[in-house]
C-alpha cells in the first residue's frame, strides 16, 4: 500500500472525507507527508504515482488514478475520472462523468460537468465551464 486514510476526518455536507497520508516513497511524495482528502479507498487507486494534495478533496465515485494529481482546493465528486498523467488544481472543479487523461491540465476556476472528456496535451483554465458531452484533447487551450 502506497497511502493510508488517517483518523482524521471533516465533512463536506454529508460525505465523511478522511485525510490521507503517504507509506512509500513514490513519485514527488515522501513516505509519512500528508496529502488531501478522500472519501474512501475508491476515490484514490494505490498503484502508480496519482496523489490527491493540498486541501483537495475526491469523493462520490470518483477515481483518481495512473500518474494523476490533484491539489490545490481542487474537487473531483460524482464518478468523475482523473487518470494518465493529468492534473487538477487550484479551485477547478470536476463531476459528473468527467475523464481527465494524458496530459491534461485543468487549473483556475474552471469546471466540468456532465460527460466532458479532456485528454492529450489540452489545457483549461481561467473561469472556464465545460459540460455535456464537450471534448478539449489535443493540444488544445482553453481559457476563460
Amino acid at each position: 500500500m502506497k497511502y493510508k486514510l488517517t483518523e482524521e476526518t471533516k465533512k463536506h455536507g454529508e460525505v465523511t472525507l478522511y485525510l490521507i497520508q503517504a507509506l512509500q516513497d513514490f513519485g514527488n511524495v515522501q513516505a509519512g507527508s500528508y496529502g488531501g482528502w478522500v472519501e474512501g479507498e475508491r476515490n484514490l487507486s494505490q498503484e502508480g504515482d496519482c496523489w490527491v494534495g493540498g486541501d483537495a478533496q475526491v469523493y462520490g465515485y470518483a477515481l483518481v488514478c495512473g500518474n494523476a494529481r490533484v491539489c490545490g482546493n481542487a474537487r473531483v465528486y460524482g464518478n468523475a475520472r482523473v487518470g494518465g498523467d493529468a492534473q487538477v488544481y487550484g479551485d477547478a472543479r470536476v463531476s459528473g462523468d468527467a475523464q481527465f487523461s494524458g496530459d491534461a491540465q485543468v487549473y483556475g476556476y474552471a469546471q466540468f460537468s456532465g460527460d466532458a472528456l479532456v485528454c492529450g496535451n489540452a489545457q483549461v483554465s481561467g473561469d472556464a465551464q465545460v459540460s455535456g458531452y464537450s471534448w478539449v484533447c489535443g493540444d488544445a487551450r482553453f481559457d476563460a
